[in-house]
């Protein structure tokens, strides 16, 4: 089986500043792939290269054995659906941004959509802009889901979530790695680390410092105490 992204000398700079450094490892595809590391050490811009957002100045990176720069930008982000930290609601209401992800999205399959995330069905008739932080984001997830994706990207996902609503959704993450969708989850967040992770990537000032089972003994060592004393 292909790995669902492969890091092959992976180099991304930012007017001169090194956000990724010569990265070679691969994501697997199958489970929940958690990305872990201190603020600024280059997991946001490592998820943003897998959904094609952020262009690495040089090396090569995979999507099932494909190379990611050749495949067509906007039917790659349908099927490789991204969550973002801030949720960016479009103007409208929630029922239109859902179908944002879907056009055709019928009003009965947009309230199963926020069942299953936890939004009630109620607020699909709401502006969109006019949705707590906690529903926004919800709703942001609901509407990538209706892309039917075939791997989820969820950068910081939960990081404006009570307690409730974050066991809610690593619920469905781990729900929909069942359903055999792949999900790769960025978190500056210990103890979900270790709830969620079946594959751990570690990252520090950019460079790889740990890929594989969160099994091994070197994975714990792997990862810094102090990086959680920080503000996300």
């Amino acid at each position: 089986m292909k790995p669902l992204f492969e890091f092959q000398n992976l180099t991304v700079r930012n007017n001169g500043h090194g956000l990724l450094q010569n990265l070679n490892f691969i994501i697997p595809d199958a489970g929940l792939t958690v990305v872990a590391g201190a603020s600024g050490s280059g997991k946001s811009t490592l998820l943003r290269c897998c959904n094609r957002l952020e262009v690495p100045s040089s090396g090569t990176l995979l999507y099932l054995g494909k190379d990611i720069s050749a495949l067509d930008p906007l039917a790659h982000r349908r099927s490789v659906a991204m969550v973002f930290q801030h949720p960016a609601p479009f103007p409208g209401s929630v029922f239109q941004n859902l179908q944002a992800g879907c056009p055709e999205l019928p009003r009965q399959d947009a309230e199963q959509l926020c069942q299953r995330v936890g939004l009630n069905p109620e607020l699909l008739d709401r502006e969109a802009d006019s949705l707590s932080g906690g529903e926004a984001q919800r709703m942001i997830l609901a509407r990538a889901l209706a892309t039917r994706p075939s791997v989820l990207l969820a950068d910081e996902p939960t990081s404006a979530l009570d307690d409730a609503a974050t066991r809610q959704l690593e619920g469905l993450a781990t729900s929909l790695v069942a359903e055999g969708i792949p999900v790769v989850w960025v978190t500056h967040d210990r103890p979900q680390i270790w709830r969620l992770a079946q594959n751990l990537v570690v990252l520090r000032a950019g460079e790889l410092v740990f890929s594989g089972s969160p099994q091994d003994p070197n994975a714990e060592s792997a990862i810094d105490e102090s990086w959680f004393n920080e503000k996300n």
